[in-house]
């Protein structure tokens, strides 16, 4: 999305507007972020109309099947990784981690992660090394937004979005990223 700030000093001749001062021109540029986790083969229909402003959808693993991939891809620009239910279609298209950069702040996403300071060792490894500034995980169907002080990273695990599952209270979290700035989340409850 894309928001334009313009300052403008105009003058009237003859019916004719001039433009005889463009003060400022800002072009303020954020992606707004959709996330989702464990579907588990279920899209609540209602997912359309809460990532509908969102640039990109990003699935923390365990979709369930090919056809929920699908169905968000068209919907929106989707990033995702495989879960441990996933099977050879979705592990054929998505990977187990993903790194990657969003305007400035450097993403790195995985299904199984744990969150801080408890993250898997596999992970804990991996962070050391990309560095990101946000790390997404899924998998334990707890929604977690939580900063992590000694590594400078912000984690988000967005709970489950499915119907299978402990969870009482299905979530999805849309946020945006403003250069290097994360900023503007927002959780949704789906029940």
């Amino acid at each position: 999305m894309i928001a334009i700030e313009v300052c403008l000093k105009e003058k009237h001749f003859n019916g004719i507007f001039s433009i005889l001062n463009l003060a400022s021109l800002k072009i303020l540029l954020l992606t707004h972020i959709g996330l989702i986790s464990d579907t588990h083969s279920y899209l609540d229909p209602t997912v359309f109309e809460h990532f509908k402003n969102c640039d990109e959808i990003w699935h923390a693993g365990d979709f369930g099947n090919i056809e929920i991939a699908n169905e968000l891809n068209s919907f929106k620009p989707l990033k995702g990784v495989y879960g441990n239910i996933d099977g050879y279609d979705i592990k054929s298209v998505y990977p187990e981690q993903l790194v990657f950069k969003c305007e400035k702040v450097k993403v790195m996403m995985r299904h199984i992660g744990g969150y801080p300071p408890r993250y898997n060792p596999e992970t804990k490894k991996e962070i050391l090394i990309h560095k990101p500034q946000l790390f997404i995980s899924g998998h334990s169907h707890i929604l977690k937004i939580m900063y992590d002080d000694k590594l400078n990273c912000l984690h988000i695990n967005p709970g489950a979005a499915g119907k299978h599952g402990w969870q009482k209270v299905r979530t999805l979290v849309r946020f945006a990223i403003d250069e290097k700035d994360i900023k503007d989340c927002e959780v949704i409850e789906l029940n």
